[in-house]
């Protein structure tokens, strides 16, 4: 079998999955998991055979037209290079675990069927985003998944908070979708072509007419898909969906699939040094940003939304450098330790009954319940912290010193502006995340007061999944180093003078965090919290979707009420109600764009209601009015009629004799 037929299963494979999936549903319920778990399985090992073809070296390329367009053609057609068969292969280790994790996670789930079919389907999408050599192609997987993510993250979609969290997830990425698909066609126009070699053939000959704009249209959609600042707000929200769908969305799929974008077309974006720079920017302010606003978070989930927003802004950041091995280096990494972290926030949430850090700050022997969780977890946290040699280290370290070329005039294709303010915000995020990293181990693992609940061992393949993404949490970091060719053969060894800052950094945030608690824990002792819900024997799905219905103690007094145990508000001061809410920026669009809409609706409506309406009662009244008047007339007395007569022929007889006498 060639390589590209194994290429075209590996998308189409969890596709016929979902569409099985759905219409067995019902009818064999015994089938459900089997069709959610082996043909993501399946796709795996073929991605696996595809990554091991191509070997890092010359780019699978084949192409088939898949409909005459005229002289813009639209093709099926296949670019694989050593990043693409990489990510393909991380796509597709996440989605297996996701699926093999929930069917345990949501067992009792009534709408478990169209839950899985809906995370084969958006795997599927992520896979031929990766694989698709033609624009058009990749745009049909870039919005399946966007319509996925709408479901998944409604999933529980009795809960206010979850209906909001989808229909926000969808409008927000639509909102970035629409320049998005301006700038393709922009771009297809300007090339003469779909096809991504075309599109950076024409890059190189100096094809494109104004690069900047193009460029700065697709990333405008890829600052949506990618949650990067301005447009990140949604994926927090996010979290009101299923744990297991957070660890597909955050690690593998929806926002991997901008970065990876760029990365496809980086020359597209190099073109315009302006662009470079806004990228930069872009990236500098969302990793600063979201690092700050995890600092602040009381929910476990939140805290790793707001991770996710950072660690992209990273990836960004090198992608802003011109350096697009450091990025997909670190997409891969984080993929690993990011679903490790989430699952492994699946089951502290269905340990303690609540998604409150807090709360589980008030429980101790937490860990104790969980023991699985808190190994793998504190192995991604390393990771998240770049502590050497977890992986985190590698690919973060690579990336700060991919920015510090570009700083210094070492890279030809980046702003030494761009490279200072990816160097400078990514040292100060490295700090940040270590901080927010060490409070939330500590808060969830180290707390003190009335024993955990009991709510029963968790399903043993919750607790393998965890065990299987903590081994390339811990060993991925040294892959640049195997496979050298995959990241185009850059030298991504971590520089000195970065490791040693970087490092340095991240010890003294945990450090300065460890501090702070052992402060605040004492004080926390003499105002104890509110009880914990406890759901024994629940499913672990029921455990989360409660947690979110009741909004107790998650969101409830715990929410709102200070917090003298968390060692997140003596580190950010009079800072920290502002990050708390994202630093107002909900608000603020609130202002900008709901108002004014909803007073325009309202002001539609009136005009409607009482302009229009009124016009269109008067039209429909006086013929109503005409029509009473004439029959009133209609009596049926012949000598009423033969009186009317008359008077009439007496009144032309008198206007006659008017009109002539004046004549």
């Amino acid at each position: 079998m060639t390589t590209t037929t194994l290429a075209v299963l590996v998308p189409l494979l969890p596709f016929l999955g979902a569409a099985a999936g759905l219409l067995l549903g019902r009818t064999a319920p015994g089938f459900v998991r089997p069709l959610a778990v082996l043909p993501t399985l399946a796709s795996l090992v073929l991605a696996v055979l595809v990554a091991a073809r191509q070997g890092g070296g010359q780019a699978v390329d084949s192409a088939t037209e898949l409909t005459p367009t005229g002289s813009v053609p639209i093709e099926l057609a296949l670019y694989i290079n050593g990043f693409a068969a990489l990510v393909a292969v991380l796509v597709g280790v996440v989605a297996s675990c996701v699926q093999i994790y929930s069917t345990g996670y949501l067992r009792d789930d009534p709408r478990y069927p169209s839950y899985a079919a809906l995370v084969s389907l958006f795997t599927s999408a992520m896979l031929l985003v990766v694989y698709s050599g033609d624009l058009i192609v990749l745009l049909v997987g870039w919005e399946v998944m966007g319509i996925c993510s709408y479901f998944l993250v409604g999933h529980y979609w009795e809960t206010p908070e979850a209906r909001a969290a989808s229909i926000k997830a969808f409008l927000v990425t639509k909102l970035g979708d629409v320049p998005f698909l301006i700038g393709l066609f922009a771009l297809g126009t300007d090339a003469g072509s779909f096809r991504i070699t075309h599109v950076l053939g024409a890059v190189a000959s100096g094809g494109l007419h104004q690069p900047t704009l193009i460029a700065l249209l697709l990333l405008a959609g890829v600052a949506g898909k990618s949650a990067q600042f301005p447009l990140h707000t949604w994926l927090p929200d996010a979290m009101a969906g299923p744990t297991p769908v957070s660890a597909l969305i955050h690690a593998a799929t929806m926002v991997a699939a901008g970065v990876y974008f760029i990365a496809r077309l980086l020359p597209v974006f190099e073109a315009s040094s302006a662009t470079m720079v806004v990228l930069a920017v872009m990236a500098g302010v969302t990793m600063v940003g979201s690092a700050l606003a995890a600092l602040a978070q009381d929910d476990i989930k939140r805290v790793l939304a707001y991770s996710t927003i950072g660690q992209l802004g990273y990836m960004t950041g090198a992608l802003a450098v011109g350096e697009r091995g450091a990025a997909v280096f670190h997409l891969l990494s984080h993929g690993a330790f990011k679903a490790l972290l989430f699952l492994g926030a699946g089951v502290i949430i269905h340990a303690a009954g609540t998604n409150s850090l807090a709360a589980m700050s008030r429980m101790k022997d937490l860990r104790a319940r969980v023991p699985d969780a808190y190994w793998t977890m504190t192995v991604a946290l390393l990771a998240l912290a770049a502590i050497p040699p977890f992986s985190g280290f590698f690919s973060k370290e690579s990336v700060l010193g991919a920015a510090e070329h570009a700083a210094t005039g070492h890279t030809a294709h980046a702003p030494g502006a761009a490279g200072w303010t990816v160097l400078v915000t990514g040292l100060l995020t490295a700090l940040l995340t270590a901080a927010y990293a060490t409070r939330l181990w500590l808060l969830a693992f180290r707390g003190h007061g009335a024993e955990a609940p009991d709510h029963g061992k968790q399903p043993l393949v919750m607790n393998a999944v965890l065990w299987v993404l903590a081994v390339p949490s811990l060993a991925f970091g040294l892959a640049y180093r195997v496979l050298p060719g995959w990241f185009d053969g850059r030298d991504l060894t971590p520089t000195l003078t970065t490791s040693v800052l970087g490092t340095g950094l991240a010890l003294v945030g945990g450090l300065m965090t460890y501090g702070a608690w052992r402060h605040t824990t004492a004080v926390a002792d003499r105002f104890p919290l509110g009880a914990v819900a406890a759901h024994p024997e629940a499913d672990a799905g029921l455990v989360e979707a409660e947690a979110i219905a009741s909004h107790a103690p998650a969101y409830g007094d715990v929410a709102y009420a200070p917090d003298p145990a968390d060692p997140g508000r003596l580190l950010l001061g009079p800072l920290h109600r502002h990050a708390a809410v994202g630093f107002h920026l909900d608000a603020l669009y609130d202002a900008l764009f709901v108002r004014p809409v909803r007073a325009g609706a309202s002001l539609v409506q009136f005009l409607d209601r009482e302009v229009v309406e009124t016009y269109v009662r008067g039209a429909g009244a006086l013929p109503r009015l005409l029509g009473a008047a004439v029959r009133r007339a209609q009596t049926g007395n012949v000598q009423t009629y033969v009186s009317a007569l008359l008077a009439g022929t007496v009144v032309l007889a008198v206007a006659v004799l008017l009109v002539a006498t004046g004549a």
